[in-house]
């Protein structure tokens, strides 16, 4: 498919948002993540760099190299030629740990939901998640779609920190957070693979676009993925990830 239409807003005096709809869309972000990797692979002089979201793609550009109405004409070329295709995207699996201390707020979205702890994690586990945009923390994803039966609100009092690998459920999104940070969102689950920093590429693990599902591991597990990782012994990539026993 071509496109989708989009507006465009200025940010300042460097910068302009390519605005494709105002709803969270899997067809809205390809269109935003296939004209982000069409202005990557153009080098447009001038661009600074492109920070891709839900649904729009903030460019930021440099008024001596290119100015705004150029840039907006560069826009137009490429988009003009691009078709939009969804699925074309890397594929992994990640392990969770759903147990109770890695799991605080597992027994309360049970309560809230009338699901059992048990279907609440094969529930989550039976998905592929689409990751619309990294943001807040570095290398943080923001992933969709939870089923429609686990879609709840923020907690009311958030926490004032959580530990690294947190997996975390609010409205329709599961994210995994990359480092200890405060946060409202329902922790159900830790992930022990690094998002980025210690033991993890220089680069975000996960980029948008990719394609997520995740596998129930034990405490045993979880804790022999952590040694096997400091000791080097484990491929951060979806082959290396998806061929993990972990047994």
């Amino acid at each position: 498919m071509s496109l989708t239409p989009y507006s465009i807003l200025d940010a300042g005096d460097r910068a302009i948002v390519i605005e494709f709809g105002d709803t969270i869309d899997r067809g809205l972000n390809a269109c935003v993540n296939m004209l982000d990797g069409a202005l990557m692979a153009a080098a447009v002089p001038g661009i600074v760099e492109a920070v891709p979201t839900f649904r729009s793609l903030m460019i930021h550009f440099d008024p001596l190299v290119i100015d705004r109405g150029h840039l907006i004409s560069r826009i137009a070329e490429l988009a003009g030629r691009l078709t939009v295709t969804i699925g074309s995207a890397r594929q992994w699996v990640l392990p969770v740990c759903y147990s109770d201390e890695m799991a605080p707020d597992l027994e309360a979205v049970s309560v809230a939901t009338g699901i059992s702890v048990a279907d609440i994690v094969e529930l989550h586990c039976s998905i592929t998640y689409h990751a619309y945009m990294l943001g807040f923390l570095p290398g943080q994803p923001y992933l969709g779609d939870n089923p429609p039966v686990l879609t709840v609100p923020r907690r009311p009092v958030p926490r004032s920190s959580i530990p690294a690998g947190s997996v975390g459920i609010a409205m329709a999104m599961t994210s995994i957070f990359p480092r200890a940070t405060p946060c409202g969102w329902h922790l159900i689950g830790r992930c022990p693979v690094p998002m980025w920093g210690e033991n993890a590429p220089s680069e975000p693990l996960l980029r948008a676009n990719d394609q997520i599902s995740f596998r129930s591991i034990s405490n045993r597990e979880f804790d022999r993925f952590c040694s096997r990782l400091a000791e080097r012994r484990i491929e951060l990539t979806p082959e290396g990830l998806a061929n993990e026993s972990y047994g």
